[in-house]
C-alpha cells in the first residue's frame, strides 16, 4: 500500500538545499526542528526489533523525535494532556473567545516572537478576568485555558489566542456559584476595545524599555514619532474578537480542546501532493462559506511557511487562567464542585501512568503489541537498535505506531 505523504518527505527532500541558501540566516530552533522531523521515526534515532512469539516476523519500530512541532508526535501527547483536563470540568457551560492581532502587526511579531506572544496571552487574560469580574457583566473569577496559534490556513502569520472559558465563577466572597446569561458571556465590542488598549498599553511598554527589534523592513519604526503613530494608527482600528456559541456538554468541551490544543501548523493529512517542487495541500476558506481548496506551493515557499511557526524555545503555548491557573486550582475547583452539586470522589492511590501502548489501544481500538501478520501472536522487543544502525535505503518506517 502506498504510504501517504507527509511534511517530513518535503523537509526530507528540499530540506538540504533550503539549508544550503539560508541556513546562514536561519534561527537555531528552526535548524532543530527540520532536523527533527526528517528523522523523526527514521534510522537515524535508532529504535527497536519486535518479534512475533506465535509465527517469528520480526518488525522495525523507528523512535519519535517528539518535537511539539513535528505532525506526526502529537497524537498520543494530546490524548495524554485530555485525560488530565477531564477532572478539571465543571457541569456548565463553556465559551470559545478568540483573540486576534491585527494584519498590520504581524511583521512586528515575526521579529519579536517571544516577546508580542507574551504580550497577546497577557492582554487577553487581562481582559477576561477584569471584565468578568465587573458586577456589569458577572462579578466572578472565571477559569480559563489559553492557546496560541500563529497560522492561518494558508500557513500565513496569523497569531491568535483561543480561549475556553468558563460560563460562570466564584462570587468574590467564594461563597457562590454566579453562572452567566444563557448563552451569552460579555459583550464582544467591549472585549475587543479593552484588548485593544491593554496590548497596544503593553506594547508601548515593551518599546520604552527597549524590548522590541526593527531589522530590515519594519526599522522605520524604530524611531520615537513613527512608533508613536504606528500606535495610533492601531488604536483607530477596530480589533476582532470572536465568541462562538457556548459548549454545554463535557463531550463537547473535549472534543474542542482536542482540536486546538496539539495543533502543528499543517497536518500530514492536509497534504494532497508532491509533484516536483510543487507542495499542494488542502485548505479551508472561511470567507467563501467554508469551502474545502486546493493551494500549490514551491517546495522552498512551503518550508519558509511552514517555519515561521516555529515557537521560541521553551515557550509555553497553553496556558491556565483564573480558577485553572496552578497556584490554587485544586482548593478553587473543589469549591467550584461542592457549589454545583458535584458528588466528589476520595482521591485513591495514583495508578500507574499508561503505557504507549494501552494509550492507543484505548483511542484506536488498535493494539500495537498484536502481530501484524498473523494477528494471533504477540510482539516481544528482541533488541535495540542504536541510531544509524540500518542502511540508509531502510530508512523510511515500515511501521507507523509510535513507539516509547
Amino acid at each position: 500500500m502506498k504510504r501517504s505523504l507527509e511534511v517530513a518527505d518535503i523537509f526530507r527532500a528540499f530540506g538540504p538545499d533550503y539549508r544550503e541558501i539560508h541556513g546562514s540566516e536561519m534561527p537555531l530552533r528552526h535548524l532543530r526542528v527540520m532536523r527533527a522531523i526528517e528523522v523523526c521515526r527514521t534510522a537515524d534515532l535508532g529504535g527497536h526489533i519486535d518479534q512475533c512469539d506465535c509465527c517469528g516476523q520480526q518488525r522495525i519500530s523507528y523512535n519519535s523525535c517528539r518535537n511539539r512541532h513535528c505532525p506526526k508526535c502529537q497524537s498520543l501527547e494530546k490524548e495524554r494532556w485530555l485525560e488530565d483536563r477531564k477532572k478539571d470540568l465543571l457541569p456548565i457551560s463553556y465559551f470559545h473567545l478568540v483573540f486576534t492581532l491585527p494584519e498590520r502587526l504581524r511583521p512586528l511579531v515575526l521579529r519579536n516572537q517571544k516577546v508580542i506572544y507574551n504580550l497577546l496571552f497577557q492582554a487577553a487574560s487581562e481582559t477576561l478576568t477584569q471584565l468578568a469580574k465587573d458586577p456589569k457583566y458577572l462579578g466572578a473569577e472565571i477559569g480559563f485555558i489559553a492557546l496560541l496559534h500563529t497560522w492561518s490556513q494558508t500557513l500565513i502569520d496569523h497569531p491568535h489566542v483561543h480561549c475556553l472559558v468558563t460560563g460562570g465563577g466564584l462570587s468574590p466572597d467564594g461563597q457562590r456559584w454566579i453562572s452567566s446569561r444563557p448563552g451569552f458571556f460579555i459583550p464582544v465590542k467591549v472585549l475587543s476595545a479593552l484588548f485593544r488598549g491593554k496590548f497596544l498599553d503593553h506594547l508601548e511598554k515593551a518599546y520604552e524599555s527597549g524590548k522590541l527589534k526593527f531589522p530590515g523592513k519594519i526599522e522605520v519604526l524604530k524611531g520615537g514619532p513613527a512608533f508613536k503613530k504606528f500606535l495610533t494608527d492601531l488604536y483607530q482600528q477596530k480589533w476582532v474578537v470572536y465568541c462562538k456559541p457556548p459548549l454545554k456538554r463535557a463531550e463537547q468541551v473535549m472534543e474542542y480542546l482536542g482540536r486546538y490544543t496539539h495543533r502543528v501548523a499543517l497536518s500530514n493529512d492536509r497534504l494532497v501532493a508532491l509533484d516536483g517542487s510543487q507542495v499542494t495541500f488542502r485548505w479551508r476558506d472561511s470567507a467563501d462559506d467554508d469551502k474545502i481548496k486546493l493551494l500549490t506551493l514551491e517546495a522552498f515557499e512551503f518550508i519558509r511557511r511552514f517555519l515561521l511557526h516555529v515557537l521560541p524555545d521553551r515557550f509555553v503555548k497553553i496556558r491556565h487562567y483564573g480558577l485553572l491557573s496552578n497556584r490554587g486550582r485544586k482548593r478553587k475547583l473543589l469549591r467550584c464542585q461542592k457549589l454545583l452539586g458535584v458528588s466528589i470522589k476520595e482521591e485513591t492511590e495514583a495508578s500507574p501512568k499508561e503505557t504507549w501502548q494501552d494509550l492507543l489501544t484505548r483511542i484506536t481500538g488498535i493494539d500495537p503489541r498484536v502481530c501484524p501478520f498473523c494477528s494471533q501472536g504477540k510482539m516481544v522487543e528482541k533488541g535495540i537498535l542504536p541510531a544509524c544502525a540500518i542502511s540508509t535505503a531502510d530508512r523510511i518506517p515500515q511501521y507507523t505506531g509510535c513507539p516509547p
